[in-house]
């Protein structure tokens, strides 16, 4: 049973606008103790906004803030964690050198009792008892002595919120927290913000994983372009209401996967390995097909395709493309080939964000816009991304807008049009959804199935199972390297890939 301390927080019209456009428009919400309220919406909906208004780091234009029924008004993110609001964020902010204890308490050390108290010596032996304390409180299985560096990144995401607890936070604010961690990983952190629940904790949950939120969620707030759009009892709700307030209209399908005619072998894989981080991996695409990848992080699905696109040296075993054996030593050699890669993390690897979404379309194919070998025709290049900003229902206010400034959806259409415009036989899709909303996913989704029915061969990787059993013709499984299990659409579950994912041992594959 959860404590119930009343309400802690209540928010009150809040507003916020930046350079004239509102952000947030009279926006409400409550938070009672022992309470885990989902906040969602789609991108730009004004999510991080008041998350960043009740965090100090950005001051509000009208409303209310109350804490236990006292008006505050944070000015800075440490004001706001005095206040007992502490957040956790997607990214972890960690010291991989020093200990779980150490991370807990960095800047914050209590000194000694004593003489050396006052000449700055830190209370190593309190430090530790209380990070164990609190770690063991949120169900860790793991000294506080450990160094970051060694705890898997389930274990780090505990550290990050012991951070918070060991303070005495009142309210965490969870900020995408489940977006790196595998199936198992999600799991026990759900179970962590229960036991929090449970101390009567207040939690404020962002997700775009909605099943994650009718897993632990009492209540939901939906926003949507900086106003409430509804909410009330998870009980209450379906996924499908609350889709449908996220995005203003009703989504018919999430998965929407076209019938496809799956043709010839495109793309065999034969013996792959890479030292000891790949493993004796063989494998077929066929045109038309959409093969997923599985498994549980550390599966090293990424470290497989950024092999078969040429990005990472030492690898052995045969690659063949219709049929003929190809050397792939860079990726100028895989897209010469006919590959296409959109990468796991697309502001890193997929995109220049300072540059014009013109630009980034064009990147990949600069040789075909050029004139005299030269110059870059920018008139080709400019109806090179109307097209795309048209058929894949991007949305800017113009082709030289930057793409930082575009929603994650939004810059993930970018980095499939900069591929689509090679038209590629086969695509590489490596996480294609993480981090964007329902809405976007939806139509990702549909984009990657018309891919399909336009005979290209299509390999999708994803954390996300429901994605992988809803989309995929066909799913390998990995482990540590290996393929330890396939299973056509018919025959996949969650319950059977997750028992070939910690599986060790790899499969074993008949003559026929």
């Amino acid at each position: 049973m959860a404590v119930d301390r009343g309400t802690l927080l209540s928010v009150e019209g809040l507003s916020k606008a930046f350079h004239g456009v509102a952000a947030l428009s009279d926006v409400s919400l409550q938070l009672c103790g022992g309470e885990i309220l989902a906040l969602v919406g789609e991108n730009g909906a004004g999510k991080s906004t008041l998350i960043k208004i009740l965090t100090g780091v950005y001051a509000k234009d009208a409303g209310r803030i109350l804490l236990d029924g006292a008006e505050v008004a944070p000015q800075s993110p440490k004001e706001a964690f005095t206040l007992g609001i502490g957040v956790i964020h997607q990214e972890f902010h960690l010291v991989p050198e020093m200990s779980a204890a150490e991370n807990i308490f960095l800047g914050r050390q209590p000194h000694k009792d004593s003489v050396l108290g006052h000449l700055g010596a830190i209370d190593k032996a309190r430090v530790l008892a209380k990070s164990q304390q609190v770690l063991d409180d949120l169900g860790g299985n793991f000294s506080a002595a450990t160094p970051v560096k060694n705890l898997g990144v389930g274990q780090q995401q505990l550290v990050e919120i012991a951070k918070a607890l060991a303070f005495d936070a009142r309210i965490v604010i969870m900020d995408e927290p489940t977006a790196t961690l595998s199936s198992t990983d999600v799991t026990r952190l759900l179970d962590t913000m229960r036991r929090m629940k449970a101390r009567g904790i207040g939690v404020v949950f962002i997700t775009h994983r909605l099943e994650e939120i009718f897993r632990v969620a009492d209540c939901i707030l939906v926003l949507r372009d900086g106003h409430n759009a509804g909410g009330g009892n998870a009980a209450d709700l379906t996924m499908e209401q609350t889709i449908a307030m996220m995005v203003g209209r009703h989504l018919d399908k999430l998965y929407p996967k076209e019938p496809a005619a799956i043709g010839d072998v495109v793309l065999a894989v034969e013996h792959l390995s890479r030292g000891r981080l790949l493993r004796d991996l063989t494998f077929q695409l066929r045109r038309g097909e959409i093969l997923g990848f599985a498994g549980l992080v550390g599966a090293r699905r990424t470290e497989l395709m950024r092999a078969l696109f040429g990005a990472d040296g030492d690898v052995t075993g045969r690659i063949l493309i219709d049929g003929k054996e190809v050397t792939i030593t860079g990726p100028e050699d895989a897209v010469r080939h006919g590959l296409g890669l959109v990468p796991e993390d697309r502001k890193l690897q997929g995109l220049v964000l300072n540059m014009s979404i013109e630009t980034n379309v064009s990147l990949a194919c600069l040789p075909r816009l050029a004139r005299w070998a030269t110059f870059v025709d920018r008139r080709r290049e400019r109806a090179l991304t109307s097209d795309f900003l048209d058929h894949l229902h991007i949305k800017a206010r113009r082709p030289d807008q930057q793409v930082r400034f575009l929603s994650g959806g939004n810059q993930q259409k970018v980095v499939l049009a900069k591929w689509l415009a090679l038209k590629p036989k086969i695509l590489i899709l490596d996480e294609p959804t993480r981090g964007v909303d329902v809405g976007a996913k939806a139509e990702i989704h549909a984009l990657i199935s018309r891919f399909a029915t336009q005979g290209m061969g299509v390999i999708m990787v994803s954390s996300d199972l429901a994605e992988i059993l809803g989309m995929c013709d066909r799913v390998l499984v990995m482990s540590n390297g290996a393929i330890t299990g396939e299973f056509t659409h018919d025959e996949a579950t969650q319950e059977k890939i997750m028992a070939r994912a910690i599986s060790s041992t790899t499969l074993m594959r008949s003559a026929a």
